[in-house]
């Protein structure tokens, strides 16, 4: 399975962000990839108003997005917002493949921490989701799911053995807090793939610092981007990353190597509780 992995910085325009997703999209088509990830939030970037982009899955980005994998026959999962309820949106992972929307998975787990509160604008999911791609079963995560177990194991039970995570995993605004979050985010990553015994895609939001002349990082309770996407294979191997800049890289995997580690590393068929 060829995966391109889309870490690239989305702002407030919608239609600039449509344009990336549709120029990179291209670039991994062109290198044979079968599926290309973007971050959380490529819609629209947080620390912007949702509500009044938000769009059903017949809107017109959600349509350009199916129309863009069936004109460069590839799966696209990229971070939307859909309708919520009581004036609030939906934390969207839009999974469209040649033939349509194959799956869209709304964010489970708000991020209500540091000083975000996710949960003000966003209604939260409510089901996990596996979808097939090219016979390979495929489970979805958002950003803060990664923090909970308990989803990726129950994906893997559904069938997964490759689980995505599209991200805008929060960097902090010192260099020691931006340690920090780096370092829980390369734990966590590998921590659910030893879960789960799954292939983990763990695709974020680039670093807006490193993108900036300055490159300082604002004062925001906003989560923007740390960068560092990953893959990690079952056994906690880490087989790529990304550094903070944006940048797209395609990588191949092979999804029946799980039946190997999860033969001599049975943790899904030994679990009791």
């Amino acid at each position: 399975m060829r995966v391109a992995l889309a870490q690239l910085i989305s702002g407030r325009d919608v239609a600039q962000n449509l344009e990336l997703v549709r120029s990179w999209t291209e670039r991994a088509a062109a290198q044979g990839a079968e599926l290309i990830v973007f971050p959380e939030a490529t819609m629209r970037a947080f620390g912007h108003r949702l509500t009044d982009i938000a769009e059903p899955l017949d809107g017109p980005f959600a349509t350009a997005v199916q129309q863009l994998a069936g004109r460069c026959d590839i799966t696209i999962a990229v971070g939307i917002f859909t309708p919520g309820e009581q004036r609030r949106v939906r934390n969207t992972l839009l999974v469209a493949g040649p033939q349509g929307v194959l799956a869209d998975y709304h964010k489970i787990h708000l991020f209500d921490a540091f000083g975000f509160a996710e949960s003000d604008t966003v209604t939260p999911g409510t089901r996990p989701v596996v979808t097939t791609i090219g016979g390979t079963r495929v489970g979805w995560a958002v950003c803060y799911d990664i923090r909970f177990p308990n989803l990726f194991i129950t994906l893997a039970e559904q069938g997964a053995v490759v689980t995505v995570v599209a991200a805008s995993w929060g960097a902090g605004t010192t260099p020691q807090e931006h340690a920090a979050k780096l370092d829980q985010w390369r734990l966590l990553v590998r921590a659910r793939a030893l879960d789960s015994t799954c292939f983990i895609v763990a695709v974020g939001q680039a670093d807006p610092a490193i993108a900036s002349e300055a490159g300082d990082r604002k004062s925001s309770s906003a989560p923007t981007g740390i960068g560092h996407s990953m893959v990690v294979a079952p056994d906690g191997r880490v087989l790529t990353e990304l550094g903070g800049a944006a940048e797209l890289q395609v990588i191949d995997i092979d999804p029946s190597q799980v039946d190997d580690v999860r033969a001599g590393l049975p943790v899904l068929a030994n679990r009791r509780i």
